[in-house]
C-alpha cells in the first residue's frame, strides 16, 4: 500500500473515532422506578426484574438507572414513595400490588406504569379492559374472584373440623374484600363454615386475632392478599403455629416458611414479564396497547411438617394434587 493511501486510510478512521465515542456517550440513560409493597425480604423479585432487563440489553449504570422503594406494608410509606418516584419523572414505573398502583395512579396519568401482583385491575379503576387498557397503566394480574372460595374449600379439606373462619386483612392495604366475598360466601355455605371479616390496622393486633381464633375450637384463618400481611408474614405463621390455628395463605412463601397451606399464582414469574413490558415501553410502545395478562398456573403447597404439628392428617388425594409438599 502506498504511503499516501495508508495515511488517508488511518486519518479517515481516526476521524470517525470521536463520532463513535460521542454516540456512545450520548446514549440516553433511562430511569425506571420500582415501588414494592412489602420490604427487602422480597429482594429476589427485584433481582429477577433487573436480570430480565439485562438480558434485553438494559445495563444498570450504563443505559439504565433503577430507583427502588419499599413500602413495608405501610399505607403512608406507600403514598409517600409513590409521590417521590413520580417527582423523579422516570420513563416508566413498576408497581407491585393494588395499593401501590392506586397510589401511583393518583400521582400521574402520563408516566407509564406496569403493575404486577394486582388482583382486580378493572374493578380498581386501573384499566378499562384487559385487552385494551386504555390509559397509562397495564400489567399482570395474580388472582381471580374464585380464589376466595378455593381458600375456604382447601382449608376445610385439610382441617375438616373447621366450622368458622376469620378473614384477616388490613383495610388500608388489602385487595378490597368485596372482590373475593361472593366466592367465599358460596363456598362457606356449601362447606357449613361461618365466615367473619377480621380487619386489623397495626402489627400489635395480629396476635389478638389469632389468639381469639384459638379460643374457639374448630376455628381457622385465611390470610388475605395484603402487603401488610406480607410484611408481617413471619409473625403470622409463627403465631398460627403457636396457637395451633389452621391457616391458609395466598403466597407460596408462607408455606415454605412454616405456614400450613398456600394456594396462589406464582408472584415471582410476573417480574421478568414486567421487564419485557418495560423494554417495549422504552422502545416506544404505549401501555394502552399492551394487554393485561392473567396467570395460567396456580400452585398448591402443603407443609406436611406443620400439618403433623397441628395433628392434621392430610388426605392422600390432596397430597397427590399438591404442586409441592414440604416435609
Amino acid at each position: 500500500m502506498r504511503r499516501r493511501e495508508f495515511i488517508k486510510l488511518v486519518g479517515g478512521a481516526a476521524a470517525g473515532w470521536p463520532l463513535v465515542a460521542r454516540a456512545q456517550q450520548s446514549e440516553r440513560v433511562r430511569r425506571i422506578g420500582v415501588l414494592m409493597a412489602a420490604d427487602p425480604s422480597q429482594q429476589s423479585y427485584v433481582t429477577a426484574f433487573r436480570g430480565a432487563l439485562t438480558k434485553l440489553g438494559w445495563a444498570e449504570g450504563s443505559n439504565l438507572r433503577t430507583e427502588v422503594r419499599w413500602g413495608a406494608g405501610d399505607a403512608d410509606k406507600i403514598r409517600s414513595f409513590a409521590k417521590e418516584l413520580i417527582d423523579l419523572r422516570p420513563d416508566a414505573i413498576v408497581g407491585q400490588s393494588t395499593p401501590v398502583v392506586a397510589a401511583l395512579a393518583r400521582e400521574t396519568q402520563t408516566i407509564p406504569i406496569v403493575f404486577v401482583n394486582v388482583a382486580d385491575p378493572i374493578g380498581s379503576g386501573f384499566v378499562v379492559s384487559l385487552t385494551r387498557p386504555g390509559g397509562n397503566l397495564t400489567g399482570f394480574t395474580t388472582d381471580n374472584p374464585g380464589f376466595g372460595g378455593k381458600w375456604v374449600q382447601l382449608l376445610k379439606e385439610i382441617a375438616p373440623q373447621t366450622v368458622r373462619v376469620a378473614l384477616m386483612f388490613n383495610p388500608t392495604t388489602a385487595v378490597p374484600l368485596k372482590f373475593y366475598m361472593p366466592s367465599v360466601q358460596a363456598a362457606a355455605s356449601t362447606a357449613g363454615v361461618e365466615v367473619k371479616a377480621t380487619p386489623i390496622h397495626a402489627k400489635d393486633e395480629i396476635e389478638g386475632v389469632i389468639a381469639a381464633q384459638a379460643r374457639d375450637p374448630g376455628s381457622g384463618l385465611i390470610v388475605m392478599p395484603d402487603p401488610f400481611n406480607a410484611a408481617n408474614g413471619e409473625q403470622i405463621t409463627l403465631l398460627a403455629a403457636r396457637y395451633r390455628v389452621p391457616a391458609i395463605y395466598y403466597r407460596r412463601e408462607y408455606a415454605e416458611t412454616g405456614g400450613l397451606i398456600a394456594y396462589a399464582s406464582d408472584f415471582a414469574e410476573q417480574f421478568p414479564q414486567a421487564a419485557a413490558y418495560v423494554d417495549r415501553i422504552l422502545k416506544g410502545a404505549k401501555p394502552a396497547d399492551l394487554p393485561v395478562q392473567a396467570p395460567t398456573k396456580f400452585d398448591l403447597i402443603i407443609n406436611l411438617k406443620t400439618a403433623k404439628a397441628l395433628g392434621l392428617d392430610v388426605p392422600f388425594g390432596m397430597q397427590q394434587r399438591a404442586d409441592a409438599l414440604i416435609e
